[in-house]
C-alpha cells in the first residue's frame, strides 16, 4: 500500500498553479511600462506644443509632430488662456478588451518666482 503523503510530483503541481499568477504579474508590469511610456510621450508633446505656442505657431501641429505616428490617433491637445498647453495620450491595453484611459501632461510658461 502506498503512503498518502507522498510528495512525488509536488513541484510540478506547484509550478502549474503559479503560472497564471506569474503571467498576470508579467502583464501588469508590462502595462506599467506602456503607461509610463505614454506619460513620457505626453510630456514630449506638451513641451513641443508649449514652445510652439510661445512663438505663435500651432501647438496641436507641434505636438502631433513630436509624438510618434503610432500614438497620434489617441492624442488630444488643449490650449489654456495663460499659454499653457495640455496634451493627452491614450494608454493602449496590453490585454485586449481592457480600457485604461489616458495620461495628460501640462506645459507652459514658468510663473514668476519659480
Amino acid at each position: 500500500m502506498r503512503a498518502l503523503c507522498s510528495t512525488r510530483g509536488q513541484a510540478s503541481v506547484e509550478l502549474v498553479a503559479t503560472l497564471p499568477v506569474l503571467a498576470a504579474l508579467l502583464a501588469g508590469c508590462w502595462q506599467a511600462v506602456v503607461a509610463g511610456h505614454c506619460w513620457w510621450l505626453a510630456g514630449v508633446g506638451a513641451r513641443a506644443a508649449a514652445r510652439a505656442e510661445a512663438v505663435g505657431a500651432s501647438p496641436a501641429a507641434a505636438a502631433r509632430e513630436a509624438v510618434p505616428t503610432g500614438r497620434r490617433p489617441g492624442l488630444k491637445v488643449s490650449e489654456g488662456r495663460d499659454g499653457r498647453v495640455t496634451v493627452r495620450v491614450q494608454v493602449p491595453a496590453v490585454i485586449a478588451g481592457m480600457r485604461l484611459g489616458s495620461v495628460s501632461v501640462t506645459a507652459g510658461p514658468r510663473e514668476e518666482g519659480s
